[in-house]
């Protein structure tokens, strides 16, 4: 059983910036390919970046493309969002998402996921 402990949310001003961590255990980083999702109020879970279980391939949603980075320690067992540039539509809580399978180019369907955390809240606002 693979368990994820997200952290880092907080409310922001438009401009600002945060960093998400997720920190996993039951299996080895190695094992893992992981993603960041999150929801607003009223919608679907979108996801916004994924990370191959090495570490060396990312990919992102069109929406946080270049203000969003995603990266991982696998020594430390621990998955980052670095967020810059937020903007109030990137308030929405943020989810931490983990897979054993192969999952690109499927990466963003939520419903390929097996694991996941309980969330943290982002808020962007003046």
């Amino acid at each position: 059983q693979v368990h994820l402990v997200e952290s880092g949310g907080d409310s922001v001003q438009p401009g600002g910036s945060l960093r998400l961590s997720c920190e996993f255990s039951g299996l080895p980083g190695s094992r893992l390919h992981m993603s960041w999702f999150r929801q607003a109020p009223g919608k679907e879970r979108e996801g916004v970046a994924h990370i191959y279980n090495s570490g060396f391939t990312t990919y992102y949603a069109d929406s946080v493309k270049g203000r969003f980075t995603v990266s991982r320690d696998n020594a430390k067992n621990m998955l980052y969002l670095q967020m810059n540039s937020l903007r109030p539509e990137d308030t929405a809580i943020y989810y931490c998402a983990a897979e054993t399978r192969f999952l690109a180019p499927n990466w963003s369907r939520a419903s390929m996921y097996t694991y996941w955390g309980q969330g943290t809240q982002v808020t962007v606002s003046v």
